[in-house]
């Protein structure tokens, strides 16, 4: 049986992906680099999967993130479902959407290790 990883490290995961991410729009633009691009593909793919393992409870107490469009722009990411993805919606979804997330995000770690001292 396989143990299941505490919920504290996909957070932070989360959290280093939008780090990556904010380092590659400080290397240039998107639109103009396609390595660029793809590199924070990836990192918004990664950081997608990482919310599928955060907990409903967590996700329930938390509706001003769309949990359940993050997992649809996952599945769109991962299976590419013929090219519907492409720079303008990258960069909305990165100038307009991960700062919520980031927020919460922060916002339930710092409870969780105020809670632990």
């Amino acid at each position: 049986m396989r143990e299941k990883k505490p919920w504290r490290l996909y957070a932070l995961h989360i959290l280093d992906c939008m780090e990556t991410i904010a380092r590659i729009l400080k290397r240039g633009d998107l639109w103009e680099d396609d390595i660029l691009y793809h590199a924070a593909l990836r990192n918004l793919q990664t950081l997608s999967e990482a919310t599928q393992h955060l907990p409903d409870a967590f996700k329930a107490i938390h509706p001003e993130v769309p949990w359940k469009k993050i997992t649809g722009f996952r599945n769109v990411l991962v299976h590419d479902y013929l090219g519907q993805i492409d720079p303008q919606t990258v960069v909305s979804v990165i100038h307009d959407h991960l700062t919520p997330l980031e927020v919460c995000i922060r916002k339930a770690l710092s409870a969780l290790d105020e809670n632990s001292l």
